[in-house]
């Protein structure tokens, strides 16, 4: 049965707010073979799921036209609007009554204001007659009532303004809402619709590609289908999918998602999903069921309007009847006041005021890679007062590093690692991939078929049972559990231990091993952002204190509050304490967040990164590890938040003014409906000045106690020309300025940047500021890396490939290292490039390739 559902969706041109959105509702419902319906009014979509057996996508648009909805079925790929201008009838309607004007010049001309009601009138009234068959009283009753007043006053010009501004309304409306669209369809059109198979070389339909297919994508190409990398080596842009700035180098056995783009090599890769379940697809759907479902604010106006109406509706008719029941000898004003309040009880532009806010909202956020379930997060984060953070995978990039493997037992090294690599091998968690990975170093093979009686233990550790030997790995907790003694954990990093419950002699402590974790790039930017926004940031944690401190310490003290050796639902019952004293949120990437995840008023867990509980459970998913899209979500939804406000007083101010100019004796008709119009009109664009909002780290200034950025962070250097010269070495030189940058450590005062040429004589182009303690530089020839003079390294030192280059710059007073000595420094040896008297060794850097284009600043 379910293979014979399909998605299909429609564009409704028809639809002007959430009155027409319950018509579309009351007609698809009752058809036989609808299973559900998806309406998202910004957008004028509707998302119809059928039983193509039952009924077809021209029987839906059918339904849907026969109520004068002009409905479409939307393909797959198309962008643009193909209505460029209104239809026929408005424009012959608006022509006639243009015409009409003439009546000054040559009077029988005042009759063409008739012809324009003739021609306009049969949309308004088939429209009108499908609102009344399925009982919902909305805008199309109400301009068919407001037309069918002025026509009896024989006002036919009235009449005639009526029927053309209501119908060029909607046109309006359509093409203020394109730009929406189009940023809606970035995501749904961002994979691509063809596919190269490697095994013939030919380009088939991504729909028709089968999990397990060898697909190759050529340098240039976007990657068609999510899967993995089994031959070649490449760089990825990921900016579209998880708003990561810079490519991410894919080799064999890297995951890749459809959609990203091939910046160079050429890979195999075997897809792991069907077209309709890539990451792509799933965001795509994730943003369009958060449009279609109704936000606090939105059901309120809704239910409010659900009243709003048939009450204006009766007032109208008691200010035209009352009169003429009385016998006023001039009911003729009271006619035009009538109709001016019923037109003003179109409540269109209030309706729209918060639908289209949020949707545009939604889709900002989604294109900058943090994807809400629904516009109620919107609102709940936009008056968020803590933020609770997971420490491991999270805060830290969850990257673990076995630093120290050590038995306290008469027991090899080998036969340990054998049992530790073996148990851990059935969990998913990173730190057992860790120790997985230093057993293959140590030629030990894990085992897991061997592992009977496996047990995970959140919070604690795993538990397994090897040789006929219970094996417990963990923290404190799970020694504890096993009956072990307390083992004392390091400063810096957590110990674990490795305990063997006998059942001759007791519980017996066998080994210790000790874990190394690196804070992620941009958390102690985005802690800082958010004291700027007045949120209070917390940590927590299940790992030791003295774990939780060393984070803590890397992150210059800048948490509010840590947490350490909790268990899951101790995280939870912390949530639910801060949740009393405001709305909080809890940002995670594993299955131990879940139940935090879940209390928390909004939990927001990492998407590609994060396991499947912590996406299902979590209100928003952010689809990288960038944390700084956190405050810049918190700026969004406060921003959306505004604009909520002001589309509501737009809405009513402007009805309000024309009441109160009706009720002093000048109830204008036609100023009511182009007041109408251009209310609906200010509230779509108003609200799509939030598809304008640049993430803050990328364009203004701000300033935290390390100083003020610059304020433009992308800086264009060099040029072509001026970088041909070779000649020149030291091209040029920027200074930045005292302090400016966030995650430079405190102890830098002044540092002065110096590009040296690149190897190949090519353009630098930008170079990326005050981000990430480095200055990058988007040309990948350029071979050389920088260390800076500090207030504690003394003299400083600069590391470079390019022999010319080096003794160039020894010449003007820098040190050259040798590659020997550089290549004795590793990556988590916690001392920065060229610093080897440890005094900058507060911060790790992670440098994996001495060719990359970046000059370090510690």
């Amino acid at each position: 049965m379910e293979d014979n559902l399909k998605r299909s969706n429609f564009e409704v041109l028809g639809m002007c707010c959430a009155t027409e959105a319950a018509l579309v509702e009351r007609i698809l419902k009752p058809l036989h073979g609808v299973k559900d319906i998806s309406v998202i009014v910004p957008t004028r979509t509707v998302t119809v799921v059928h039983d193509i057996l039952l009924i077809s996508q021209s029987q839906i648009a059918d339904a849907l036209n026969a109520a004068r909805l002009e409905a479409s079925l939307s393909l797959q790929g198309e962008t643009d609007n193909d209505k460029k201008r209104p239809d026929l009838p408005t424009m012959a309607c608006g022509f006639l009554l243009a015409l009409s004007f003439l009546k000054y010049i040559y009077h029988p001309l005042g009759w063409l204001a008739l012809g324009s009601v003739v021609i306009g009138f049969p949309k308004v009234l088939f429209r009108a007659i499908a609102s009344i068959k399925a009982l919902t009283l909305n805008i199309n009753i109400l301009v068919l009532l407001a037309v069918c007043g002025t026509a009896a006053l024989q006002d036919f010009w009235e009449a005639g303004v009526i029927i053309f501004l209501f119908s060029i309304a909607q046109w309006l409306e359509t093409r203020a809402t394109h730009k929406a669209v189009v940023a809606m369809s970035s995501l749904t059109n961002m994979a691509p619709q063809k596919a190269v198979v490697a095994e013939t070389g030919e380009r088939v339909d991504v729909n028709d590609v089968k999990i397990n297919t060898i697909l190759v994508v050529k340098a240039g190409d976007d990657i068609p289908l999510d899967g993995v990398v089994v031959e070649g080596k490449c760089e990825v842009d990921e900016k579209m999918l998880t708003g990561e700035s810079f490519p991410v180098t894919k080799e064999l056995d890297s995951l890749v998602w459809a959609g990203t783009i091939n910046l160079n090599g050429y890979i195999s890769v075997k897809t792991t999903v069907l077209a309709k379940d890539t990451m792509v697809a799933r965001m795509s759907k994730l943003v369009e069921e958060a449009s279609s479902r109704k936000s606090r604010t939105q059901r309120f106006i809704d239910n409010f309007a659900r009243y709003y109406i048939p009450a204006v509706v009766l007032i109208s008719a008691s200010i035209a009847v009352v009169p003429a029941a009385l016998r006023v000898p001039d009911i003729t004003p009271w006619f035009h006041l009538a109709i001016v309040v019923l037109l003003s009880a179109c409540p269109c532009a209030l309706i729209l005021s918060t639908p289209v806010a949020i949707f545009c909202a939604l889709t900002k956020a989604a294109i900058s890679g943090l994807l809400f379930k629904g516009g109620d997060y919107i609102e709940t984060l936009s008056g968020i007062k803590t933020v609770a953070i997971d420490k491991t995978g999270t805060i830290t990039r969850g990257e673990f590093t076995v630093t120290d493997f050590s038995v306290v037992q008469d027991i090899s090294i080998e036969t340990l690692l054998y049992w530790v690599s073996s148990v851990e091998s059935k969990s998913s968690h990173p730190m057992a991939a860790a120790l997985v990975e230093y057993g293959m170093l140590h030629s030990v093979k894990a085992m897991p078929e061997n592992v009977e009686n496996f047990q995970n233990f959140p919070g604690e550790g795993v538990v397994g049972t090897i040789d006929g030997i219970d094996i417990y790995i963990g923290n404190r907790r799970i020694g504890a559990r096993a009956g072990s003694e307390r083992v004392d954990c390091d400063m810096q990093f957590q110990s674990h231990e490795i305990s063997t419950p006998k059942q001759c002699c007791g519980p017996t402590l066998v080994g210790v091993f000790n874990l190394s974790d690196t804070c992620r790039s941009g958390v102690l930017e985005a802690i800082e952002e958010l004291k700027l926004l007045g949120v209070r940031s917390v940590m927590l944690t299940g790992d030791s204190t003295q774990a939780a401190k060393h984070v803590e310490s890397q992150l210059n003290h800048a948490l509010d509050i840590v947490h350490a050796e909790l268990l899951p639902a101790e995280k939870a019952m912390i949530i639910d304490n801060f949740k009393k004293d405001g709305i909080t949120a809890m940002i995670g990437d594993g299955v131990n967040d879940a139940p935090a995840l879940a209390t928390a008023d909004i939990g927001i867990s990492m998407g590609i990164s994060g396991s499947a509980l912590a996406n299902e459970t979590g209100n928003a998913i952010l689809m990288s590890n960038d944390m700084r899209k956190i405050p810049e979500a918190i700026r969004l939804a406060r921003k959306t938040m505004r604009k909520l406000i002001e589309n509501v007083i737009i809405s009513i101010g402007f009805k309000s003014a024309i009441l109160a100019l009706a009720i002093s004796g000048h109830p204008i008709v036609w100023l009511a409906v182009l007041t109408d119009v251009g209310t609906c009109l200010l509230v779509i664009l108003n609200s799509m000045l939030l598809l304008e909002e640049k993430p803050k780290h990328e364009r203004e200034s701000t300033s935290s106690k390390y100083g003020t950025f610059l304020e433009d962070k992308t800086i264009t250097l060099l040029d072509k020309n001026y970088n041909s010269n070779e000649n020149q070495v030291l091209l040029t030189k920027e200074k930045c300025g005292k302090e400016c940058c966030k995650n430079v450590n405190h102890h830098v005062a002044t540092v002065e940047v110096h590009i040296v040429k690149s190897c190949n004589g090519c353009c630098l182009g930008k170079v990326k500021m005050c981000e990430d303690s480095s200055y990058r530089t988007n040309n990948r020839c350029a071979s050389w890396q920088v260390h800076y003079k500090t207030k504690k390294c003394g003299t400083g030192s600069v590391v470079t490939q390019d022999e010319k280059i080096a003794a160039t710059l020894e010449s003007v007073g820098y040190k050259i290292e040798s590659m020997d000595d550089v290549s004795e420094l590793s990556e988590t040896s916690g001392i920065p490039m060229c610093c080897k008297n440890r005094c900058c060794n507060d911060r790790v850097n992670n440098i994996s390739s001495l060719n990359k284009p970046e000059i370090i600043i510690e």
